[in-house]
């Protein structure tokens, strides 16, 4: 079905004709939140507040692409600051020893666990260290080749939420226990858990079981661990469990406020693989000439390659080519092969960080399309999950059995998510015509990402599967000239390939976040179209309204639940359902520009 936006000034006449009316449910509802919701109240955390350096963000892309994307970069420039002292320090080297124990004894897995973007990063880490295995068999021996099993994840909500945001689920520790659980996380496993922020209920749940149980745990986030411990009931027992190493990487605000899939996930990233690189590199020690002496060094060359003018110029034309293509209520439809991870990763995170429509199931045919999409032109559906990951994946069987032992709202009770294996399987990322990308839209185009070379297999299938689209173009991320979009920049080998993947998660950060900066959705440098799926977001848009309206917590909030009552009693069939928080702002602002005139 084809979906219209919306102008969201367009919307005010009918959202609100004078000053502000909060009804009475809408009123109780922020009660509640304000009173009984404080642990989710996360405004003190630097990880959710504005970054200074990036504040002009909304009027640098208005004043040009180039300017925009400069903008967005400074933030990852705070990094590499960071990871400097955290390579250097003994608790790098406590885990890294860690992960090389447990590949030298007889069993134990290396466990990454996460929620949203950290879990589908923890399925890349693993699905990282697996690939390893395949690309290089004909090096190792059979011994060598099952260390491949030697890894897992722990994704909340299962590797469903991989592609399609599972809401609600991170707010439950017994959940994340429950997972842990079914992992059978224990005795000889190094576990890592990987918050962005150090407060993600789930993944706190994941990692009590595992130091319960006897893993060796790792607790790894992006704030202050001294600001945590004093406002959060539930970081203060993770962070001072004496069976946890806990790894605060903070690294300062995001580029865009509250947006934690970009600094705070991409220096775990780093993090992540570049220790089980070096785990890897300890147990098979003829590959350590591959990997780079200083991993500081190597990311501060993978920073200035984005940011060198080829670099620059790539990543302009693509946000200019995307929004184009939006501009003209048209569709993407990336191909991909080796980093469909990391476009998966970003695809879904849009959907929640800027309320777009999610990926599309081929059941859902009555659902918007997804703006952007993800193929891979070498495998059929099936074939290409098992691929992607390097292994069959992990779902969950929810039932409404679970919902209510977990005590959540009832409406997850009465329909428990879909998110069963046969669900996932629904999402057609193979070869299969896509028809349903193409038709209706006035725009549509297939995208052919190649990260540092262009593998002829590769670019054979992925020809034939764009010859479909009426618009096709190459998007290659390294050193190889292209005609379409190039983001021109050296990229290191390494056995994990982790300065590809970091490439990628890097170049797609600025991507998504610039093209929705370019086309409205973003107020100064605060994600004003997001959606407030779970309590961690209901109160970022609350702050929001905070900031930018200069009301106060409880009239936002009042304002915030009016909009998702307003928003929930009308039909938006052929439309593109509008962000609470938007209404709300946008309902604030008319009522202040009424004032100013009279």
């Amino acid at each position: 079905m084809k979906t219209v936006p919306m102008a969201m000034a367009a919307l005010i006449p009918a959202a609100s004709s004078g000053a502000f009316e909060c009804s009475d449910a809408a009123r109780a509802k922020a009660r509640d939140f304000i009173d009984n919701e404080k642990q989710f109240h996360l405004g003190f955390l630097p990880s959710e507040q504005s970054n200074p350096i990036t504040a002009t963000l909304e009027e640098d892309f208005k004043r040009s692409t180039l300017a925009g994307v400069q903008c967005l970069q400074r933030g990852d420039r705070q990094i590499p600051i960071t990871m400097r002292h955290v390579f250097a320090g003994e608790k790098f080297e406590k885990l890294v020893s860690s992960m090389v124990e447990t590949l030298q004894a007889p069993k134990g897995r290396i466990i990454f666990s996460g929620c949203g973007a950290t879990g589908r990063l923890s399925i890349l880490l693993e699905s990282m260290w697996r690939d390893f295995f395949h690309r290089r068999a004909a090096e190792l021996t059979p011994a060598e080749r099952a260390l491949a099993d030697r890894s897992a994840s722990i994704m909340t909500g299962g590797d469903f939420a991989l592609i399609r945001s599972v809401e609600f689920f991170e707010d439950f520790a017994e959940g994340g226990r429950r997972q842990a659980a079914a992992l059978n996380v224990g005795e000889g496993d190094t576990f890592v858990a990987i918050t962005e922020g150090g407060e993600t209920s789930s993944v706190l749940g994941t990692l009590k079981y595992a130091a319960e149980h006897g893993a060796k745990c790792f607790l790894v986030f992006n704030n202050p661990a001294d600001i945590l411990r004093a406002h959060l009931d539930r970081s203060r027992e993770a962070i001072d469990n004496p069976k946890v190493t806990v790894m605060d990487i903070y690294c300062g605000s995001m580029s865009l406020a509250g947006s934690t899939r970009m600094q705070a996930t991409s220096s775990e990233q780093l993090l992540g693989s570049c220790a089980l690189e070096a785990a890897l590199c300890r147990v098979l020690p003829r590959f350590a000439k591959e990997t780079s002496k200083d991993y500081t060094l190597a990311f501060e060359k993978l920073l200035a390659g984005l940011e060198s003018p080829g670099g620059r110029a790539g990543l302009v034309k693509a946000i200019e080519f995307e929004k184009g293509v939006y501009d003209k209520h048209g569709r993407i439809t990336y191909l991909a092969d080796k980093c469909m991870l990391d476009l998966f990763t970003d695809n879904t995170e849009r959907s929640p960080t800027f309320m777009l429509p999610p990926l599309r199931s081929s059941r859902d045919r009555h659902l918007a399309q997804s703006w952007a999409f993800v193929k891979n032109p070498l495998h059929p559906t099936v074939e290409c999950w098992n691929e992607m990951m390097r292994r069959h994946p992990r779902c969950l069987e929810f039932t409404s059995e679970d919902a209510r032992s977990l005590k959540m709202p009832q409406r997850f009770i009465d329909s428990p998510p879909l998110i069963k294996y046969s669900d996932l399987v629904t999402y057609m990322i193979g070869n299969e015509p896509a028809p349903e990308r193409i038709k209706g839209f006035d725009r549509a185009a297939a995208v052919m990402l190649t990260v540092g070379d262009k593998p002829a297999q590769y670019m054979a299938a992925a020809n034939r599967l764009a010859a479909d689209w009426p618009e096709k173009i190459e998007f290659h991320i390294g050193p190889q000239p292209t005609d379409g979009i190039w983001v021109k920049m050296e990229i290191a080998d390494s056995p994990l390939e982790i300065w590809k993947h970091l490439a990628v998660k890097l170049a797609f950060n600025c991507l998504s976040t610039g093209t929705m900066a370019a086309s409205g959705r973003v107020a100064g440098n605060w994600m004003s179209w997001v959606s407030i799926s779970n309590k961690k977001l209901i109160d970022r848009g609350i702050r929001l309204l905070v900031e930018l309206g200069g009301i106060s917590y409880e009239e936002a909030a009042q304002r915030i639940f009016s909009a998702e009552e307003w928003v929930a009693s009308k039909d938006w069939t052929g439309k593109e359902e509008p962000c609470a928080v938007q209404v709300a702002l946008e309902r604030l602002r008319a009522e202040k520009r009424k004032v100013s005139t009279r």
